[in-house]
């Protein structure tokens, strides 16, 4: 660890991402006041990723690019992948990055400052999402946390995580217990976020924003906003998948509250049950409205 600047692992899942990784790279490398140590892990690319890394980190000391072991088929395989094959013994602080966004250069140092000052052990903020034909438009996520709103929804986008060394480790030998069954989350962040919540990390999620979130046709999970994210939204509830990522997680962490919950169907009951609860479920109003909306239809058409 440095003795003079905190040291920050950021730990970097690229796929595809010749567009954007430079300029990524660029602004990570640029951050103040903290010393960072990058961690590539590349999904098998069909665009010179790979390649492109690898000359990259022999070009910089504190760059440095995993061995190959894919495919991973998606973002959080990759990010557990990191956590689990980083050392985090040589690290004050954990930051999850993208391969496509541009870090503000104050970033880590806010985090940083942020985790120190309220001594609390997960850190995200806001973003400010921005498009190809120049839209930009401020993406909150900082509404106050409620009791279970950690196994509903993320802390916000994955990409300004930032973690203390503690729960980054904490979160790494869980992974490692329960590797075989993780592999079936589809997203780190919010599952992230779940395991530091119902483990009694603190959290906090920073009202100013850290860097511009990139938004275009590969996002895995972009911003919800326009009609096209809704329906896509509502689709994977209507699938299934959102219930059965929350059950996932529930039986994962094995939060007693929720036993209801960690079983093979759920029942109109059990949904119903979660409509009532939906003031503790999620931050914002519009989003406990559309949960018990989504409860209720769910428990008259079925389960």
């Amino acid at each position: 660890m440095s003795s003079e600047l905190p040291t920050v692992a950021v730990l970097l899942a690229a796929y595809n991402g010749m567009s954007w990784i430079e300029e990524q790279l660029a602004s990570v490398l640029a951050q103040t006041r903290v010393h960072v140590n990058v961690y590539i892990s590349v999904d098998p690319s069909s665009d010179g990723t790979e390649d492109w890394c690898t000359r990259y980190a022999d070009a910089h000391p504190n760059v440095y690019l995993l061995p190959p072991l894919g495919p991973f088929g998606g973002a959080a395989r990759n990010f557990f992948r990191l956590v689990r094959d980083v050392d985090l013994e040589c690290c004050d602080y954990v930051s999850f990055c993208d391969q496509d966004d541009i870090w503000y250069s104050d970033k880590l140092e806010r985090a940083v400052a942020k985790l120190r000052s309220d001594r609390v052990d997960g850190y995200s903020s806001n973003v400010v999402a921005f498009w190809p034909d120049g839209r930009r438009m401020l993406v909150d996520k900082a509404q106050p946390q409620v009791k279970w709103d950690y196994l509903f929804e993320a802390a916000g986008p994955g990409c300004t995580y930032v973690l203390s060394a503690t729960l980054a480790r904490a979160f790494k030998r869980f992974l490692i217990v329960e590797w075989e069954r993780v592999q079936d989350i589809s997203l780190h962040d919010w599952f992230c976020y779940a395991f530091a919540r119902s483990q009694g990390f603190r959290w906090i999620i920073d009202s100013a924003p850290g860097m511009d979130y990139r938004q275009h046709a590969s996002n895995q999970v972009g911003v919800n906003a326009g009609v096209g994210s809704a329906r896509a939204r509502w689709r994977r509830i209507v699938n299934g998948w959102w219930f059965g990522q929350i059950q996932l997680t529930s039986s994962l962490l094995n939060i007693p509250s929720f036993t209801f919950l960690q079983v093979p169907v759920l029942t109109r009951f059990s949904i119903l049950r979660l409509a009532l609860m939906s003031p503790v479920l999620r931050r914002r109003l519009r989003d406990r409205v559309a949960l018990t909306a989504i409860c209720l239809i769910k428990a008259v058409i079925g389960a």
